[in-house]
């Protein structure tokens, strides 16, 4: 590993966003809307850490119907398993992590597990008995 890598990875690790992005991304893949209520945080300004963590090798996105779904990269570097194992390690002890994983729980209830990650659950109680 170079130098150049060391740094880029470190830099995408310095900011407290930028770590609750990757921390919450560990877990599963999100669409920028998801990742906006998670965080509290508006589409520009998610929008940017996103930019600067793909630029930076952390996170990949693919396009699924009219939605951006970010994801850490399938594979990360040596250096990069280190550090998100090191956040997972003090999720429990770090009370915004913490939150950011309650809140991310939250919106898993909501949506369809077999469909799009924006595709809220079939409401069960208007479905007509036939």
């Amino acid at each position: 590993m170079g130098g150049v890598n060391l740094v880029r990875t470190y830099q995408a690790l310095s900011d407290p966003t930028r770590v609750r992005i990757v921390h919450f991304l560990a877990h599963r893949s999100l669409c920028v809307c998801h990742i906006q209520e998670i965080l509290g945080a508006t589409q520009v300004k998610v929008s940017k850490h996103l930019a600067y963590l793909k630029d930076r090798g952390v996170v990949q996105v693919e396009r699924e119907a009219n939605w951006r779904i970010y994801c850490l990269v399938s594979a990360p570097s040596r250096l990069l398993k280190a550090n998100l194992e090191a956040i997972r390690g003090i999720e429990s002890e770090e009370p915004t992590l913490s939150r950011d994983l309650a809140r991310l729980r939250k919106l898993q209830d909501q949506f369809d597990e077999d469909g799009p990650i924006c595709t809220p659950k079939p409401n069960r109680s208007s479905a007509r008995a036939s």
